[in-house]
Order: C-alpha cells, then sequence, then structure tokens
C-alpha cells in the first residue's frame, strides 16, 4: 500500500531523452497484461519512441516515486508520428497538422487510484494547447473482442473515463499496429482513435 501520490512532472525537448529508457521499460511492464499483452521488444521501443525523441514539440508527463519513473504518458503533434498513426485521419480528410496524438499513459498497478490518469490527460492537453495551432487531440486503444477467453475476469475497461474526458471513438478510423504477442509472436492488432476537440484555454 503506498502512502502518496506520486510526483507528476511534465518535460519537453532535450530534458525527455534522459527518461526514454525508463519510459520503454515502463511500457514494456504495463503492456505485458491484457489488453494488449505485448512480449516486449527493445527494437521496437527504440523505433517506437524515436519519434517523440525527434519531435521538438513532443511532450513526456512523467510520475515518479522519488528518484524512480512509476507512470508516464506521452504525446507529439500528429505531423511529427509515422505515416500510419497519420492515415487514418488523412482517409477522413482531417487536417494531420491540427491534431496532437497522444501516446500511451501507462501507470503501475499499486499507484493506481490517485488521480494520475487525470493528470497525464490535463497536462498533455494544456501542453497542446500552449503550443497552438490544434484543433483536436486524439489517442488510439486496441480492439478486442468482448469474449476473448483472455480477458481477465475483473479487468475494467477504460471506456467509462475516455468518455468521461470527453473522447469518443471513432470506428471509421482504424489502423494496424504490429508488435509480438505473448504466446502468439508478431501481430497487425486492429487500433481505433479516439478524439475530442480542443477548446482554447480560457
Amino acid at each position: 500500500m503506498t502512502s502518496s501520490a506520486p510526483t507528476v512532472r511534465t518535460l519537453s525537448g532535450d530534458a525527455m531523452h534522459p527518461w526514454i529508457a525508463a519510459v520503454a521499460q515502463l511500457r514494456m511492464t504495463v503492456f505485458h497484461d491484457w489488453p494488449y499483452l505485448y512480449a516486449g521488444d527493445a527494437d521496437y521501443e527504440r523505433d517506437y519512441l524515436a519519434a517523440y525523441a525527434r519531435s521538438p514539440r513532443s511532450v513526456f508527463v512523467l510520475a515518479f516515486d522519488g528518484d524512480t519513473v512509476v507512470g508516464a504518458s506521452t504525446g507529439l503533434p500528429l505531423a511529427d508520428d509515422t505515416t500510419e498513426f497519420q492515415a487514418p485521419f488523412v482517409d477522413q480528410d482531417v487536417a494531420v497538422d491540427r491534431v496532437f496524438y497522444f501516446g500511451e499513459s501507462v501507470l503501475l498497478p499499486q499507484w493506481r487510484g490517485h488521480g494520475i490518469g487525470h493528470q497525464f490527460f490535463d497536462l498533455r492537453e494544456a501542453h497542446a494547447r500552449d503550443l497552438g495551432g490544434f484543433d483536436m487531440t486524439a489517442f488510439a486503444a486496441v480492439d478486442r473482442a468482448e469474449d476473448d477467453p483472455r480477458r481477465p475476469a475483473d479487468h475494467h475497461d477504460n471506456e467509462v473515463f475516455w468518455h468521461k474526458r470527453g473522447y469518443v471513438r471513432q470506428p471509421g478510423m482504424t489502423m494496424l499496429l504490429r508488435w509480438d504477442e505473448r504466446d502468439v509472436g508478431d501481430v497487425a492488432h486492429p487500433m481505433t482513435f479516439w478524439t475530442r476537440p480542443l477548446e482554447a484555454s480560457a
């Protein structure tokens, strides 16, 4: 049982680089479980996070227990991401340069329930507003069958939380993203986007 909530910090630019390895490890740890069932792949992590490292407008929001990263969320302008992330927006005639894309929100189980998930969204949305020029924020979530036998009986999906944040699932905006799935191997997984308008600062 933890005694206090983690400290949350927002980093961008060169300040992100010392933490990339920690974020990669955290992604492999959290995504090992349902619904991603990620086997973990250091090469994949390096390539995936390289887009964030290259983008001068990207952001890391990190949760720390002392000096240890226990949670992370990322974001970057969709225009700075790869074509596979951009394609569903292009297909719907949505201007890629007006979208700020949110990567993962990963938090170790023992630190959940402290409101960190809301801070991850609040701070990334604030970063996008501060940058200016964005009309929309978006993220993608893996699609899994309701009757998948691997689904834990006590698993709670995040859809209610996302809806409360104002995000709407876009069934016509799905991409296929490959990763090494536990006990299966390299598989292309359907990932559907959720979006919301990014209102201007008050």
